[in-house]
């Protein structure tokens, strides 16, 4: 199995198809097969980089409470390692606002960038009209993190997909694949969650990034979706911003035709 040693984190990697470099960027809770549905149709035009970020997956990582910043510089370290730079990078929610983190600080890794829904709730703080639901979601993580601290592992996993992500009936809907995947991944969610860093970012370094750069969000996700991407919007001049119908916070899952369709008809015109 291919396997980066970076950053005191020992990542496992899979790569399909030839081309220009494509590093696809999970979101909390999975894996690096989240990306499947849509990997083999990106790899007839792309080389084709996923990863399982640290402490998930098949991956490692040191003891201790980690930082967003590390799987910043874990992205950065990977691109290096296999010697892919600079590359289109695409993020999908916690793994978008990673690669929006590592293009503020270090943009020479980049050809291209294309986020969806990353929850930089900072961005948005203070809108008097989202601040009641999000902290009305607030209390719905935290309590989600509370049954991780206390070891239920499945119990959070329930909660986060029942109550938080996907919505009531949803977890008994789901394969037994997908809920293993939720369970095995729970402790590092509420990692995530202690960093106190993981809903900002730095707006001025961003605003200079100079690659191209699509932000995307779904008409199915919740309203502060939107609020970030266009804040976002407002501060990279150049970036583009586009809307999947009909689906939520993971397109590539849902509607993986119209995803692929989006993303490589944008990395296209970045040329």
């Amino acid at each position: 199995m291919p396997r980066a040693q970076v950053n005191g984190a020992d990542l496992y990697y899979e790569v399909a198809g030839e081309g220009e470099p494509l590093v696809l960027v999970h979101g909390s809770w999975t894996d690096h097969r989240s990306w499947s549905p849509v990997v083999p149709a990106l790899a007839a035009s792309y080389r084709v980089v996923t990863y399982d970020r640290r402490g998930h997956g098949r991956s490692t990582a040191p003891a201790g409470a980690g930082s967003r910043t590390q799987d910043e510089d874990d992205l950065a370290a990977l691109v290096e390692r296999l010697d892919v730079a600079p590359a289109h990078v695409v993020g999908n929610s916690f793994g978008a606002s990673t690669a929006l983190g590592l293009a503020a600080r270090r943009p020479e890794w980049f050809r291209s960038l294309v986020a969806h829904e990353p929850p930089l709730l900072e961005t948005v703080a203070g809108d008097p009209e989202l601040e009641p639901l999000m902290r009305e979601m607030q209390g719905r993580i935290d309590a989600v993190v509370d049954s991780l601290r206390a070891g239920d592992d499945r119990g959070g996993a329930y909660r986060f997909v029942e109550e938080v992500a996907l919505g009531p009936g949803m977890w008994e809907k789901l394969t037994d694949a997908v809920r293993d995947t939720f369970i095995a991944n729970a402790a590092t969610f509420s990692d995530e969650q202690a960093d106190p860093h993981w809903a900002g970012l730095d707006l001025t370094g961003v605003s200079a990034f100079a690659a191209p750069v699509l932000l995307t969000y779904g008409t199915e996700s919740p309203p502060w979706f939107p609020r970030i991407v266009g804040k976002l919007d407002d501060t990279i001049p150049h970036a583009q911003v586009r809307t999947f119908n009909g689906a939520g916070h993971v397109p590539h899952s849902t509607h993986p035709e119209q995803y692929v369709a989006t993303v490589r008809g944008f990395l296209a015109g970045s040329r």
